[in-house]
């Protein structure tokens, strides 16, 4: 059975048939009783009671048409917004894209600059603040902050600096590669310079002699990278056989001794002490002294006991050997005991230099008849050989030096052995350290050889043009 309505009931069954969304905004209100009306199935077995509290003032119309307005605006305020995030959604993918590409280029740059030929900084900054701008519009275009935003907005801002250390880094790098480019732009200019004025003209004699040295050429310590090796010296072939245009020679001592030697294909494996070929010298063969040159393929050196000279040919490996009955043994140079004979090789062949007990210590020059290995003639110089710091032959002419101070060696005379006069010069010599050793002219290449207190040092010689 169901209760008969009554007038209350009706009025509240209207307003939810007219006003159904009202019904939905007051809402259902479950409560025990409700004027004791009842709502019981047939069977008694289920009850529900529901009730709906309506004041008694008019129903407020004018409010369910500001909220139907309220809706309608806020609808259409939704679609403007959606169609907002479609246009600016379609260009956020491009240049989302773009994005991906600008942050491998900037990868590329932190990797490696070498990447890049030119950087453009500029371009790159320009491109990033675009970005930081669309960012920032479409945040406030959509008038909220989302953690992709946020996201891009950093990493934005993260590339940004990137980019301008990496414009500093380079700058810094550019300016250090500008100043050692300058350096060497200088030396390159120096050496042009030095080659014009130290150009050789190799295996002539159209000169008046040395006018001056180039700033000595230090190559290395010796092989042994020993400079406790003082005693040695180092060279060319200054008559080089056909297959050996490269050789460089090389031999060294703790003390003025000689016994063995090293050959280097080239100069590259002189450096780099490689493939070298070694010849020692058997006992009885030994020598003393270091003034030794490589000539003809043939090494030749003051044999020790007897004091003679000595040679060695390479190939054949077969010993000569030649007395000098003048020579003494009581003369020697200043840097170094034991240097009696003084082998040197010019254009016009070799050479051997020494003092005679004769001649009271003063140098005498002796041409080498390569054949016959014997003296083919010689000639008296006013040298007194204990105050010359060494001595080397050119065109047929003696040049001696003696020490100036620590750091200069002065060449102060002259012999010819062609028109038999002497003359006195002053032409510094510019040393890396203090002794003399080894110092031979090699007309194969017109340079200065030294072995200076167990390093390798070089010159170019300049020449008076006639």
């Amino acid at each position: 059975m169901i209760r008969p309505t009554t007038s209350r009931d009706m009025t509240t069954l209207n307003v939810l048939l007219l006003f159904p969304i009202m019904g939905l905004a007051l809402g259902w209100l479950p409560v025990e009783d409700w004027e004791s009306g009842n709502v019981t199935t047939s069977g008694g077995a289920l009850e529900c009671v529901c009730s709906v509290f309506l004041p008694d003032s008019i129903f407020p119309a004018d409010r369910v048409q500001h909220m139907q307005q309220v809706t309608t605006d806020l609808r259409l305020e939704v679609e403007i917004q959606m169609n907002k995030l479609v246009h600016y959604g379609g260009k956020l993918d491009v240049f989302l894209a773009e994005l991906t590409e600008l942050t491998v280029r900037v990868a590329m740059l932190q990797s490696s600059a070498d990447n890049y030929i030119k950087l453009d900084f500029e371009m790159l900054r320009i491109e990033l603040r675009e970005f930081e701008a669309l960012v920032s519009q479409l945040r406030d275009s959509l008038n909220s902050s989302s953690p992709l935003f946020d996201s891009l907005y950093t990493e934005i801002r993260n590339m940004t600096l990137i980019v301008n250390q990496l414009e500093n880094y380079d700058k810094n790098n550019l300016d250090v590669i500008r100043i050692e480019f300058a350096k060497l732009q200088r030396k390159l200019e120096e050496c042009q310079k030095e080659e014009e004025i130290f150009k050789p003209d190799v295996g002539n004699c159209n000169h008046t002699g040395i006018m001056s040295f180039s700033k000595p050429t230090v190559i290395q310590v010796n092989a042994h990278l020993n400079p406790g090796y003082q005693y040695g010296g180092w060279g060319k072939d200054s008559k080089p056989v056909r297959g050996f245009e490269s050789m460089y020679w090389y031999g060294a001592y703790s003390r003025p001794n000689v016994y063995e030697f090293y050959l280097y294909s080239s100069y590259d494996k002189l450096i780099q002490r490689s493939s070298f070929t070694h010849h020692g010298l058997p006992q009885g063969y030994e020598g003393t002294g270091n003034n030794y040159v490589v000539h003809g393929n043939t090494i030749y050196y003051q044999a020790a006991n007897p004091f003679r000279m000595s040679k060695l040919n390479l190939t054949s490996s077969v010993y000569s050997h030649s007395q000098m009955s003048k020579a003494s043994e009581r003369f020697t140079y200043t840097y170094s005991p034991s240097q009696y004979l003084d082998f040197s090789a010019d254009e016009k062949g070799l050479w051997v230099i020494y003092a005679t007990e004769e001649g009271k210590g003063k140098m005498v020059i002796a041409k080498i008849d390569e054949k016959s290995f014997g003296i083919e003639d010689e000639w008296n110089t006013n040298s007194y050989k204990p105050r010359v710091g060494n001595a080397f032959m050119v065109c047929g002419v003696m040049y001696a030096t003696r020490p100036k101070d620590l750091n200069t060696e002065e060449i102060y005379y002259a012999y010819d052995t062609k028109t038999k006069e002497e003359k006195y010069m002053s032409i510094p010599l510019q040393k890396f350290q203090e002794k003399i050793i080894n110092l031979h002219y090699n007309p194969t290449d017109q340079r200065l050889y030294m072995y200076n207190n167990g390093y390798y040092v070089s010159y170019n010689v300049r020449f008076n043009k006639e």
